[in-house]
């Protein structure tokens, strides 16, 4: 008798994850924690969006910690893509900061939870767990009710409205903040541990939405409508 219990404890599947993050140091740090957490496995790495994509689709595992500033798709577009094919999957979102619109549109896209980096080693477990008895973490905290933590995110969002930021993604914006301290292509990509290239694609991207053509320009513009925090402009 006592065999057969040892038996189905060891079979019992592990939880398997698939961490995806541009930074190696997020990525190994994440799995470290998780190495800690008996019944959990990381079975897939990715660093960008699209790899975040192909590592879901192609490994199915029960939850995705997904960036949400990732590079070449951003993380709430390779959310999209993978609800659309996938909508088993889990999602919980990592991120450095998050605006409440984000939240709300993070959760209408089908995000189970937000993890902000800074909190992440007391959080991630907990996370983790809450998802997978079925509920949502948001804020720090387990929450049951979607639909009322909804309504409550939207009447703040309602009360506190967002700095205007012209459509561009918090990663678009750190980029915008290096160009105001003088940064180059190569000290951009070396900060975010991203290709030059991708910092173009980046500056590219935020010319169209700011509507001007030159960093000198794009560096006068963020200063007047405030897209840079004060102290680092």
């Amino acid at each position: 008798m006592k065999t057969a219990v040892k038996r189905t404890a060891a079979s019992a599947p592990s939880i398997r994850i698939v961490v995806a993050d541009d930074h190696p140091v997020v990525r190994f740090g994440v799995k470290n924690m998780l190495m800690n957490e008996p019944g959990f496995e990381v079975v897939g790495e990715a660093e960008d969006g699209d790899v975040a994509i192909q590592q879901t689709l192609e490994l199915e595992p029960d939850i995705l910690l997904l960036d949400l500033q990732m590079p070449r798709l951003p993380g709430l577009e390779a959310m999209r893509a993978i609800m659309a094919k996938s909508p088993r999957v889990k999602i919980i979102l990592l991120t450095s900061t998050i605006s409440t619109q984000q939240i709300i549109e993070a959760l209408q896209i089908g995000a189970r939870g937000i993890v902000l980096k800074d909190s992440v080693a007391g959080d991630l477990a907990h996370s983790l767990r809450a998802v997978l008895g079925g509920d949502y973490w948001i804020g720090g905290e387990r929450v049951a009710n979607l639909l009322k933590a909804l309504h409550e995110l939207m009447q703040k969002a309602a009360a506190v409205p967002e700095r205007k930021t012209y459509g561009l993604t918090p990663r678009e914006l750190e980029v915008v903040t290096c160009i105001v301290e003088g940064c180059s292509n190569k000290d951009i990509a070396r900060q975010f541990t991203i290709s030059e290239e991708t910092v173009k694609r980046h500056l590219s991207n935020i010319f169209d939405k700011t509507g001007v053509s030159t960093r000198l320009e794009l560096a006068l513009f963020a200063i007047a409508h405030k897209l840079v925090i004060p102290d680092m402009a």
